[in-house]
This record gives structure tokens, sequence and C-alpha cells, in this order.
């Protein structure tokens, strides 16, 4: 009998030393500022360069919401150099028109869709490494605008171009056109002040592509 309960003591005392010990594990959950790389894979700053891999985009915004799609977003490493939105005006792009809603990939596949947008036939030029590359709508580019002190330097870490805060720098293209004008203006966006500006479609601007993430 105290055989047996000897036997039941030692057991307890081995299960609350295993329950009590002390275990790291590593934290897996993607988080703003984490890497995307050009596999797919999203990393730790500080894991690029150990695990060997080639960076392409900083995550800016993590997805808590069941009513967007994806985990989160990425802001690619460089700007895509002036383009315009459409070569001509008098063409509506079918985009949703609604600076509230985050469809830049919908609103960039209808651009590309007419044949008629420079921007978006440069940002599909970008899917070399499969990787779905679109110009962010304007609720999109809100996101990024809040985020950018925390991601600027990180895109600088991994070689990139930083988002300005340059006046003269600062204006981008969104996906979204102007509701009532579609056929002649989009939606500009000042990533130095958050502020829009209704624009013809015909003049060139700078496009900072994101993507939509799904690890």
């Amino acid at each position: 009998m105290k055989i047996t309960h000897f036997l039941y003591a030692a057991l307890a005392a081995a299960t609350i030393t295993s329950c009590d010990e002390h275990r790291d594990f590593p934290d897996t959950a993607m988080k703003t500022c984490d890497i995307l790389c050009t596999d797919g894979d999203i990393v730790r700053y500080e894991d690029v360069e150990k695990k060997h891999k080639t960076p392409i985009a900083v995550v800016f915004f993590v997805n808590q919401s069941e009513d967007l799609d994806g985990t989160g977003y990425a802001v690619y490493l460089d700007d895509i150099a002036p383009c315009a939105y459409s070569d001509s005006l008098g063409v509506k792009h079918n985009t949703s028109a609604d600076p509230t809603a985050y469809d830049g990939n919908i609103n960039t596949h209808a651009m590309y869709s007419t044949g008629t947008s420079p921007a978006a036939t440069y940002v599909f030029d970008m899917w070399q490494y499969g990787q779905s590359a679109y110009i962010p709508s304007v609720a999109q580019m809100r996101l990024l605008f809040h985020a950018k002190d925390a991601v600027n330097p990180l895109i600088e870490k991994c070689g990139g171009t930083p988002i300005p805060d340059d006046a003269d720098q600062c204006w981008y293209w969104t996906s979204t056109e102007v509701q009532g004008q579609e056929t002649a203006k989009a939606w500009l966006y000042s990533l130095s002040s958050g502020s829009i500006q209704e624009t013809p479609k015909s003049q060139p601007h700078k496009v900072r592509p994101i993507i939509t993430l799904n690890n």
C-alpha cells in the first residue's frame, strides 16, 4: 500500500513539475513591420538576412475584422514612376468610386480590363513573383498614411524608398474614381497630410502598390 501511495505521489510531482516548467514559444503571429519576401514568406526583419530571404514589401496593417478580405496589407518597397491613371479622358474604369471601400484590388483589375490604364498595366507587370500587387483605394491609402511612421524605417532598412513627407513628392494615385465624374477624374492621396484631391486621370503621378496578405 505504501509503495502504491509513493508511486502516485511521484507521478503527481512529475506532472506538476512539467506543467510549471517555463518554456519559450516563438511568437509567429504576423505583426505590423514584418517583411513580405519574394517567396511569399512573412518574417521578422532580423530573419531576412538570417534566412537568406529577399524582401519585397512591409506589412502596414493587420486585419482583425471579418468585413475585410485577407489577413492584412503590405506596402511595396518602391514607387512606380509617375504615370497616368488613364491614357485618355472620357473613359469610365468601373471602380466602385467609393472612398470608404477597401477595394483597391477589384478597382485595379477593373482599370486593367479597359486596356486604357498605364498605372494598372505597370502594377500588373510587377507580378513576376506571383504577388498580386494593386493600386490602393482611398480607404487603403488612409491606413498606409497612419502607418507610415512605423513602416518607413523598415522600408529603408530593406533598401526601399521611404514614403515621403515632402509636400511636392507626396501625392499618389489611388484606384478610386471620383463619383459622378468617373470618366474624367480619380482621387489623388497625399501621404504627407492625409488629404485627397480629385484629379484629371490623364495626369502623371506616382503609384505605391500594396498587396492583400492571406498568410
